[in-house]
């Protein structure tokens, strides 16, 4: 930075302020040293950045998918991609933390050996004893889709979008509507029990045959539960699937058995990702907002960093909206 400051002639207090953004000094000065520094070979050291500010500008992301997706599931995928670009604009990286990098140690283990300013923990098992260990810690740290004490939280908006599914499919006119809901957590628990309330409040009969536990992102299991639906003396007009791809199994099952979409029987998905509008009909989802999401867990995260005294523990909903395709029969 001192042979810098030489050759522009300016102060070195001048030259770190224009290789790290600030305002207070004019476009053209700043140009002016970076690209004088870019000539002489100068980056910035992170290590020595790190010393300096006590930060490492690297932020943990615990992302451990029960079934085994990984970055492979649509919707957090798109979630993490957009938390991603927030975290870069504002100059921090994103390193997954894992069990198996450093001698098997536990998640807490990794994030301290990573120094990591914070920590973003998404669709994980809450209930496995290293996630709770690491969100006992003292790093900061943003869950989504659950809420552990002392943490900010981002949730979907499940139970509202379960109802407006649901009244959706009522005003459509159905009123034999089946649930095959995924496997056991805090969603499935928040989902089904918005679908029990709102059925009620509908007056819909709701027969236990009408929900079927499955698992989310498999297409064998969905597909066998449909066609247990479909079996019934008295079948369901309308079905709603875990997600958008667990719903693939149900299509597969009800095509093969000559009916057709949404003619016979109407289906509804959830998440709302890209693919689903390829499908013919297109497919009625609830499109989570996963920009907002994801963009939201990043400022809050890099608010709990910069900010500790100021920021506020929350839980942010977000709410989704019901997408309207062509898998859902207008009935008389």
């Amino acid at each position: 930075m001192k042979d810098i400051s030489e050759v522009c002639g300016v102060s070195i207090a001048t030259v770190s302020k224009a290789l790290n953004d600030h305002t207070d000094i004019g476009e053209k000065t700043k140009q002016h040293i970076r690209e004088v520094a870019k000539q002489l070979g100068y980056s910035p050291n992170a290590a020595a950045k790190a010393l300096k500010t006590r930060r490492s500008y690297n932020l943990g992301i615990l992302f451990v998918d029960k079934a085994n997706n990984g970055l492979t599931h649509e919707h957090f995928s798109l979630v993490l991609d957009f938390f991603k670009q927030k975290v870069e604009s504002k100059g921090y990286d994103i390193t997954f933390i894992s069990t198996n990098t450093i001698n098997h140690a536990s998640y807490l283990e990794h994030a301290k050996y990573r120094g990591f300013d914070g920590v973003l923990i998404a669709c994980v098992d809450f209930d496995d004893p290293e996630v709770k260990e690491l969100a006992a810690s003292d790093i900061p740290m943003v869950t989504v889709d659950y809420a552990f004490p002392n943490h900010t939280t981002v949730i979907s908006n499940d139970e509202q979008g379960i109802r407006d599914l649901l009244n959706y499919c009522y005003q459509m006119g159905h009123r034999r509507i089946a649930y095959v809901y995924g496997g056991a957590s805090s969603v499935t628990d928040k989902r089904l029990g918005a679908f029990r309330r709102t059925a009620a409040e509908l007056g819909l009969d709701l027969p236990e045959e009408y929900l079927l536990a499955s698992e989310y992102r498999k297409t064998d299991p969905n597909r066998e539960r449909t066609l247990q639906l479909l079996a019934l003396p008295k079948p369901p007009t309308c079905i709603f699937y875990p997600d958008d791809f667990a719903a693939l199994g149900g299509i597969d099952a009800i095509t093969t058995r000559g009916l057709r979409i949404p003619d016979d029987i109407s289906v509804v998905g959830y998440d709302g990702v890209r693919w689903t509008r390829h499908l013919t009909p297109h497919l009625t989802t609830l499109r989570q907002n996963a920009e907002l999401i994801g963009t939201t867990a990043a400022e809050k995260l890099i608010e709990t960093i910069e900010h500790p005294k100021e920021s506020k523990v929350a839980q942010i909903i977000i709410d989704g909206k019901v997408y309207v395709g062509g898998s859902v029969k207008r009935l008389s």
